[in-house]
Protein backbone atom coordinates (compact mmCIF):
# COMPACT_ATOMS: atom_id res chain seq x y z
CA UNK A 1 0.00 0.00 0.00
CA UNK A 2 1.19 3.33 -0.93
CA UNK A 3 0.30 7.02 0.08
CA UNK A 4 1.21 9.80 -2.08
CA UNK A 5 3.69 12.18 -0.40
CA UNK A 6 4.68 15.87 -1.60
CA UNK A 7 8.12 16.68 -1.65
CA UNK A 8 8.99 20.81 -2.25
CA UNK A 9 11.90 22.63 -2.90
CA UNK A 10 12.05 25.90 -3.25
CA UNK A 11 14.87 27.76 -5.40
CA UNK A 12 13.48 30.82 -8.19
CA UNK A 13 16.91 30.51 -9.67
CA UNK A 14 16.71 26.64 -11.03
CA UNK A 15 16.35 25.44 -13.94
CA UNK A 16 15.53 21.74 -12.93
CA UNK A 17 14.70 19.92 -9.74
CA UNK A 18 14.52 16.41 -10.20
CA UNK A 19 14.10 13.44 -6.57
CA UNK A 20 15.76 10.47 -6.85
CA UNK A 21 15.84 7.91 -4.11
CA UNK A 22 15.70 4.28 -2.86
CA UNK A 23 12.52 4.40 -3.87
CA UNK A 24 12.89 4.92 -7.74
CA UNK A 25 17.04 3.05 -8.38
CA UNK A 26 18.69 6.56 -7.46
CA UNK A 27 16.86 7.49 -11.23
CA UNK A 28 17.97 10.69 -11.75
CA UNK A 29 15.10 11.63 -14.36
CA UNK A 30 12.53 9.33 -12.94
CA UNK A 31 10.77 12.15 -10.66
CA UNK A 32 11.23 15.58 -12.30
CA UNK A 33 9.28 18.37 -9.77
CA UNK A 34 7.41 20.78 -11.47
CA UNK A 35 7.91 24.64 -10.90
CA UNK A 36 5.19 26.67 -9.37
CA UNK A 37 4.62 30.50 -10.42
CA UNK A 38 5.95 31.62 -6.89
CA UNK A 39 9.43 30.12 -7.60
CA UNK A 40 9.30 26.83 -5.65
CA UNK A 41 9.10 23.05 -7.02
CA UNK A 42 6.76 20.63 -6.19
CA UNK A 43 5.86 16.99 -6.71
CA UNK A 44 3.73 14.31 -5.44
CA UNK A 45 5.08 10.30 -5.58
CA UNK A 46 3.30 7.73 -3.75
CA UNK A 47 5.74 5.88 -1.63
CA UNK A 48 5.25 2.62 1.07
CA UNK A 49 5.32 3.22 4.38
CA UNK A 50 8.74 3.17 5.82
CA UNK A 51 11.84 5.39 5.73
CA UNK A 52 12.90 6.19 2.50
CA UNK A 53 16.52 7.35 1.87
CA UNK A 54 16.68 10.23 -1.22
CA UNK A 55 18.27 13.66 -2.79
CA UNK A 56 17.39 16.28 -4.84
CA UNK A 57 19.62 16.85 -7.68
CA UNK A 58 18.99 21.08 -8.64
CA UNK A 59 20.64 21.81 -11.77
CA UNK A 60 22.60 18.72 -11.87
CA UNK A 61 24.08 19.42 -8.66
CA UNK A 62 23.44 16.53 -5.74
CA UNK A 63 21.30 18.47 -2.75
CA UNK A 64 20.08 17.84 0.76
CA UNK A 65 16.26 18.49 1.31
CA UNK A 66 16.09 21.51 3.85
CA UNK A 67 12.93 19.87 4.66
CA UNK A 68 13.93 16.49 5.11
CA UNK A 69 13.35 14.58 8.70
CA UNK A 70 17.11 14.06 9.05
CA UNK A 71 19.51 12.71 7.32
CA UNK A 72 20.93 8.95 6.73
CA UNK A 73 24.05 7.36 4.46
CA UNK A 74 23.19 6.79 0.86
CA UNK A 75 24.32 4.04 -1.23
CA UNK A 76 27.68 5.36 -2.18
CA UNK A 77 28.82 6.35 1.51
CA UNK A 78 27.62 9.64 1.24
CA UNK A 79 25.23 11.60 3.19
CA UNK A 80 21.08 11.91 1.97
CA UNK A 81 17.95 12.84 3.40
CA UNK A 82 15.49 10.73 5.04
CA UNK A 83 11.95 10.76 5.14
CA UNK A 84 9.68 8.54 6.97
CA UNK A 85 6.05 7.54 5.91
CA UNK A 86 3.24 5.96 8.15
Amino acid sequence: MTKPVSFFYHSAQAKAVCVMGDFNGWNSSSHPMKRQPDGSWTIQIPLHHGHHRYQLLVDGVLTLDPQAVGSAQGPNGGKVSLIAVS
